[in-house]
């Protein structure tokens, strides 16, 4: 069975995105289309740090 990863628990313990306007999408979801494009790249840039790390 494959490990469940919450990538947004983990974006906001790294601090790689610790502005105001991030912290609030990652932690109350995208209320808007850009909001959701927003969300979409942070978690783009998680895959690739991710992958660096391993």
């Amino acid at each position: 069975m494959k490990e469940e990863i919450d990538w947004k628990k983990e974006l906001l313990e790294s601090g790689k995105f610790n502005n105001q306007f991030s912290k609030n999408i990652l932690e109350n979801g995208a209320k808007n289309y850009m909001q959701e494009i927003y969300m979409g790249y942070m978690y783009s840039r998680w895959r690739k740090i991710r992958e660096l790390t391993k």
